[in-house]
């Protein structure tokens, strides 16, 4: 594998040679397509809910699982382009999104708040929880679980934020994790995101941006024509600055989101027919190739080709940024911010604070059987809440409700 050395290939616990027609890169990609973990995203919500989309078979709102899919297409098409190994690239696409917890980024929130006492909850740091320890595949040699135990450069691709939680709310890393954390970033630029978690993160933006304003449009929250009223622009301007783009300006966004609307490839009408479902398909994949070329072509010109790990950065012109960043403000402000939408979220917290409750009360007996032992063996009241946020963030959305529905009718 051009680019990778077997400092890069190394695993933390040492395996026996594998099939030598598959490359590492190879193996950890069926290790993450075969883990419990990402076909629990099958029932996690991304953002428009299956109740919010009129079951006719036609469309199908999106989940945690065809977003990550989705997401390791672009992904690997685009890193493959630039000289990154895909399969290494695709790997991390398929994991980035594995630590979450059910009720997307809401449920995010809300454990967060339960966690404070622990080091806090956050979805890209329960990844590299999952990948490293709590995933079923090799144990260390003393008993303990070492997760997928994926190569180093396939660990440190999926990190989008290496650093811990003293550098923000973003984070990659728990207290707990730092041990292979530090073994992963070994001879790596402090606080630097890897080329290919670049390419990662930036299709990860590109597919939920678009695929989203896609499930949109099928809910019937937003209808193409909205936005050919400059007032219902300047709203979605200043959702997206607030949310998304703060270091641009209303005027900017506002100018920016008037060019994307009058572009050809903007609908201006979606009723379903079959002339509007191919024209949405070839919309989405308009946008999809304009994001992915753009950023390709202005990091190749920089860089050239052949660039992996620390070599580039992928460079992602300004103004596809602030498309990129309306598209998602559009799905925010038509969608997100529903007042149904929030009291749903209400209730969503409640349920996780109350099923906290009821699992640590009645632990380890609540627990699932692989988690019992570490809280059995739990040194404090930290990390036994620890075990407890790991039990409530494997759940899928509609687990949640069941047990929830389970445990309160014990009591």
């Amino acid at each position: 594998m051009t680019g990778y050395d077997d400092f890069d290939q190394a695993r933390w616990v040492p395996e026996p040679p594998g099939n030598p027609e598959r490359s590492a890169f190879e193996r950890d990609r069926a290790r993450v397509l075969h883990s419990s973990a990402l076909r629990r995203l099958a029932a996690k919500t991304q953002v428009v809910g299956p109740g919010e989309i009129p079951d006719h078979g036609r469309h199908i709102p999106r989940t945690r699982l065809t977003h990550s899919l989705e997401c390791a297409q672009i992904g690997r098409e685009m890193g493959k382009s630039l000289g990154c190994d895909p399969d290494l690239v695709e790997t991390a696409c398929l994991a980035h999104d594995l630590g979450h917890p059910p009720f997307g980024h809401n449920g995010e929130t809300a454990l967060n708040e339960l966690a404070a006492r622990c080091g806090g909850f956050e979805g890209n740091a329960q990844s590299l929880r999952l990948l490293t320890r709590l995933e079923a595949k090799v144990l260390t040699g003393d008993g303990r679980s070492a997760g997928l135990n994926l190569a180093r450069a396939t660990l440190d691709s999926s990190l989008k934020y290496p650093w811990t939680a003293a550098h923000g709310p973003k984070f990659g890393v728990y207290p707990d994790d730092l041990p292979v954390f530090d073994w992963v970033r070994q001879g790596a630029p402090e606080e630097r995101v890897s080329f290919e978690a670049q390419v990662m993160d930036w299709s990860d933006d590109v597919a939920y941006s678009v695929h989203d304003l896609e499930d949109a449009l099928h809910s019937g929250h937003l209808r193409p024509q909205m936005l050919f009223d400059p007032g219902e622009r300047r709203e979605v301007c200043e959702r997206t600055l607030k949310w998304y783009a703060g270091d641009s300006c209303l005027t900017e966004l506002e100018e920016t989101l008037a060019g994307l609307v009058a572009e050809p490839l903007w609908p201006e009408r979606f009723e379903e027919t079959m002339a509007d479902l191919v024209a949405l398909k070839s919309f989405t994949s308009a946008l999809i190739g304009r994001f992915c070329l753009s950023a390709q072509e202005a990091t190749i010109e920089a860089y050239g080709q052949g660039r992996t790990r620390y070599g580039a950065d992928l460079i992602v012109p300004r103004a596809t940024r602030l498309e990129c960043a309306l598209l998602k403000g559009v799905t925010a402000h038509y969608v997100m911010s529903r007042e149904d939408h929030h009291a749903n979220q209400a209730r969503q917290r409640d349920l996780i604070a109350e099923l906290a409750s009821m699992i640590m009360l009645g632990a380890p007996g609540t627990l699932e059987p692989a988690l019992r032992p570490a809280f059995a063996g739990a040194a404090g009241d930290a990390a036994r809440l620890r075990v407890v946020v790991d039990q409530i963030a494997s759940l899928t959305d509609g687990s949640a409700v069941a047990l929830h529905r389970s445990l309160s009718s014990r009591h």
